[in-house]
């Protein structure tokens, strides 16, 4: 057996060597556990089982502490720290943290994940054998992951993200008693707005798919309720606006419409749709205004 670093192994206590702790074996190699590293009591002859990992000056040691996460594993540990020059420093369970490269998150720092996030890792090693994290990817989460039932169409849940990406957002929906979680997609459509890696965030299962389980998701409220709500924002908008006007219309840009309300421009012409159709605003020039008796409002 190779000691290697971020196993958890059973070794034989070989003698103890004050001040510094026990030597354990497996029989053709040694690996010190300091006495700081003991839990309850053990003496020579005895088996214990341990976590190896490097310590400060990259040799292996023992543990009788149990990590948050262990080689093969996936774990939610929390951002504790960030290293301007390394990366992210996670919490381990063990007294020391878990670094995680920046190589290892997205090049778009308002992606990147902040302090007191939790995230999905695993344990790998780099070129010098010594620990370090990895964002878990969809092979490592899809094991563990359970389907959505069917019945959870239109329901609010709490989704962490593990993948951000131009095109949608992957995340773990929460799936409470039915086990780990529940793999889904926010397209870009469905955002209102970026989502880093380890953000939490409430959204509504649009469609659960027969064939994996998997869902579709939208931070975006049903179409009827979404039309009352922007339709809400548009008309306090323009209440604020000098003369009740906006430089925005049916006719404006999906990706200014976007950046500027939030929303999709299919979302924006519905609401406007239903403004209109009630008599508060009306459209001239690429220009939206508030119709006159409801800027005296």
């Amino acid at each position: 057996m190779r000691m290697e670093a971020g196993s958890l192994v059973s070794l034989e206590v070989a003698r103890e060597v004050p001040p510094n702790g026990y030597f354990l074996t497996d029989g053709t190699q040694d690996v010190l556990l300091p006495y700081g590293e003991v839990v309850g009591t053990i003496k020579p002859g005895e088996r214990a089982q341990v976590f190896l990992f490097h310590d400060t000056q990259d040799r292996i040691m023992a543990t009788m502490k149990r990590p948050h996460l262990i080689l093969g594993e996936v774990a939610l540990l929390e951002v504790v720290d960030i290293h301007p020059r390394f990366g992210y420093f996670l919490e381990m369970g063990l007294g020391r943290n878990l670094l995680l490269p920046y190589k290892h998150v997205p090049e778009l720092e308002s992606l990147r994940p902040q302090v007191g996030d939790k995230i999905y890792v695993t344990l790998a090693h780099d070129r010098q054998g010594r620990l370090i994290a990895k964002l878990a990817t969809e092979e490592d989460l899809a094991p563990l992951c359970v389907r959505a039932p069917s019945s959870w169409r239109n329901q609010w849940v709490e989704a962490r993200v593990y993948k951000p990406l131009q095109m949608g957002t992957f995340v773990i929906c929460d799936a409470g008693v039915l086990g780990f979680g529940i793999i889904g997609l926010i397209a870009s459509s469905e955002r209102t707005r970026l989502l880093r890696v380890g953000e939490t965030v409430q959204v509504r299962i649009v469609f659960v798919r027969e064939d994996d389980g998997r869902v579709n998701l939208s931070m975006r409220l049903a179409k009827e309720k979404g039309r009352d709500e922007d339709a809400d924002r548009i008309l306090a908008l323009l209440k604020e606006r000098p003369n009740g006007a906006m430089p925005f219309s049916d006719q404006t840009a999906a990706d200014i419409i976007s950046d500027r309300f939030g929303m999709s421009k299919s979302a924006f012409k519905r609401a406007l749709g239903k403004l209109m159709k009630e008599g508060l605003i009306y459209q001239q020039e690429n220009w939206t205004y508030l119709k006159q008796e409801e800027t005296k409002v």
